[in-house]
């Protein structure tokens, strides 16, 4: 009995430490389990980018924006002209003012028909409705008539400005009678044209106030009238042909007007991304923006525009975080950049396929790493820039 009391008193030093072990490796395991439940992976805030690209083939006349300016919904970035240089609007507005002439002649011709035949019916009534009718195309042809000889003479303006500017920087230095002489005949014709072009905007507004008139006075008279039955076919086939060149003019005079491009979203101007798998062949500025009396086909992009406030995180779970990542699953997110702020938010999708990750994401410059997307919404309150850096970290 002395000898296992003995022994028992010469062990009790010895379980204690034993003890100790035994607890500290359960506290590792724990830790360890603990931790293989949760992971931790580096995201990069992001938001919305919009290509402004060209509706259809032409040239820049003009971008009113900067690299990494900020704009708002609405601003206007770029202007396009979509007239071609090897297409001569003024000879088709000339072929059309042509035709117009002819067809006021056939319509002269039919108006002395007209008149003709209605001597013969049993009362004025009907010959007096196709007066109204054939006042209405009359004025309606001089209206257009004016409107080509006015966009002609503003062509023939534009084309006399750049011709005077032109002379002038080539003989700035020249200071002879003859450049003097030539530099004042040049801006007395402008002169005249431009007041040609006044006149005949005045007149515009004369014929078009007076097609309105004789619209009302034709609608008056049908409204007074009995309805006639459908005048004869020839001044119908007439009509029509008015409305096509009507509207080949229509058409010819829009495409004179600038194609105005605006901002999608409120955002800052940034480099596009069309090529951005040869960002290592780029030369310094080339496809940030492009540039004035740039020739740009249609659909393809003049700018991007990037959202100031980011509104997901993106980032790469290797393959081994996969089993723990699940859609729906509440995540922390932390930013250590000032002001340090800490949030939670969900994983709102988890990509099946695996991507190159972005370079920013690498651990070594020189070595690709791929992983499968996560998307994780930015929550309310959270303050970050676009490319920032945040923690995630598995709840």
């Amino acid at each position: 009995m002395w000898r296992i009391g003995y022994s028992l008193g010469r062990l009790r030093p010895h379980i204690l430490p034993f003890l100790i072990w035994l607890a500290a490796v359960a506290g590792v395991g724990f830790l360890f389990y603990h931790r293989s439940q949760r992971f931790e992976i580096l995201g990069m805030a992001q938001g919305e980018v919009r290509q402004v690209a060209a509706t259809c083939t032409g040239r820049l006349k003009s971008v009113s924006v900067k690299l990494f300016e900020e704009v708002h919904k609405g601003d206007v970035v770029a202007v396009l002209d979509t007239i071609p240089d090897n297409e001569n609007l003024e000879v088709k507005l000339a072929t059309a003012n042509a035709e117009i002439q002819r067809l006021t002649a056939e319509l002269a011709h039919t108006q002395e028909t007209l008149l003709a035949e209605a001597a013969n019916l049993e009362t004025d009534r009907t010959a007096a409705q196709r007066r109204f009718f054939v006042d209405v195309e009359n004025a309606r042809l001089r209206v257009l008539e004016l409107k080509t000889h006015l966009e002609t003479d503003r062509a023939m303006l534009e084309d006399l400005e750049l011709n005077a500017k032109t002379y002038l920087t080539q003989n700035l230095s020249d200071q002879n009678d003859t450049a003097y002489y030539e530099l004042k005949k040049m801006k007395g014709h402008r002169d005249v044209l431009a007041k040609e072009i006044e006149e005949n905007q005045r007149l515009l507004e004369q014929a078009e106030n007076n097609l309105k008139q004789t619209e009302q006075r034709r609608d008056g008279f049908a409204s007074q009238q009995l309805q006639l039955p459908p005048v004869d076919s020839a001044l119908e086939v007439i009509r029509g042909e008015i409305k096509v060149q009507e509207q080949q003019i229509n058409e010819l005079l829009a495409r004179r007007e600038p194609v105005v491009l605006k901002s999608p979203i409120d955002g800052i101007v940034v480099q596009l991304h069309d090529r951005a798998s040869d960002v290592a062949v780029w030369r310094p500025g080339e496809l940030a923006i492009r540039g004035q009396d740039e020739v740009v086909p249609a659909g393809e992009s003049i700018l991007s525009i990037a959202e100031a406030k980011p509104r997901e995180i993106i980032a790469y779970a290797r393959q081994h975080q996969l089993g723990r990542l699940r859609e729906g699953m509440t995540v922390q997110l932390i930013k250590n950049t000032e002001p340090a702020q800490i949030a939670n938010s969900r994983v709102a999708y988890l990509g099946a396929t695996l991507e190159r990750m972005p370079e920013c994401l690498w651990e070594a410059p020189n070595m690709p790493q791929w992983g499968h997307p996560v998307l994780i919404p930015v929550p309310p309150g959270l303050k970050l820039l676009p490319g920032e850096m945040v923690g995630i970290r598995g709840l």
